[in-house]
Order: structure tokens, then C-alpha cells, then sequence
């Protein structure tokens, strides 16, 4: 087999995280080889990704513009780019955990206000 590549593929095992649809979406990734220009990811094949998206990688704690070179079931061929996002301070979980806090506040919140609706409409 010829080798396309310019750079030397390293296995990987790593965890990503993709951004896409203006930062609204994001998954789960993991990078199974990587370079200094690209890797090949592995995602659920029941999600339709964009030609490009963000990828933050955790353990180099980075973001990179990301463009898909080929797609094979679950498996993606990808380049990033060099180009860093500004840092910004990502700690795993937190802004989940703050949206899973913030949407049960609501919900108890809207529980509330519906038992006072009840009783005004009982009275």
C-alpha cells in the first residue's frame, strides 16, 4: 500500500470533543491516529457531522478548525489547522453539570408556579 501521507501517523487513544452547528452541537470523539496536521476520529455513525467543525482536544487542552478529508462508517479522516482558538477555561463536566443544576432549578421553579396557578384557579 502506498502511503499518502506527509506526516508519520501515531496510534492514539485519546478522547475529543466536536463543535459544530455554531458551537450549539457537540459530541464525543475519540482520535485513534494522529498527526501534527490531522487524525482519524472515531464517532457514532448514527450522527450526520458537517464537512467542518471545532475540535477540542482535552489533553493538549486545544481547539483546532477541523475539515473532513473522508468518512468510512464511524471512522473520519480529518485535517485541523494550526490556528488556536483563544484559551478558554474548560474544566470536563462543568457546563454540563451547571446546565443539568440551572434546568433543575427550572423545572421546580415551574412546579411551583403551577401548584399557585392550581390554587388561584381553584379559589
Amino acid at each position: 500500500m502506498i502511503e499518502r501521507r506527509a506526516l508519520v501517523r501515531h496510534k492514539t487513544f485519546f478522547k475529543g470533543r466536536i463543535y459544530f452547528n455554531n458551537r450549539l452541537s457537540s459530541m464525543d470523539c475519540i482520535v485513534r491516529d494522529a498527526t501534527a496536521n490531522g487524525g482519524r476520529l472515531e464517532i457514532s455513525d448514527s450522527v450526520t457531522l458537517p464537512n467542518a467543525f471545532e475540535i477540542y482536544l482535552p489533553n493538549k487542552d486545544e481547539y483546532f478548525h477541523a475539515k473532513v478529508e473522508w468518512r468510512k462508517g464511524g471512522s473520519l479522516g480529518v485535517s485541523w489547522t494550526t490556528e488556536q482558538f483563544p484559551k478558554q477555561k474548560h474544566e470536563p463536566g462543568s457546563s454540563e453539570h451547571a446546565i443539568v443544576d440551572r434546568l433543575a432549578k427550572l423545572e421546580h421553579q415551574v412546579a411551583v408556579l403551577q401548584r399557585r396557578l392550581d390554587a388561584l384557579q381553584e379559589a
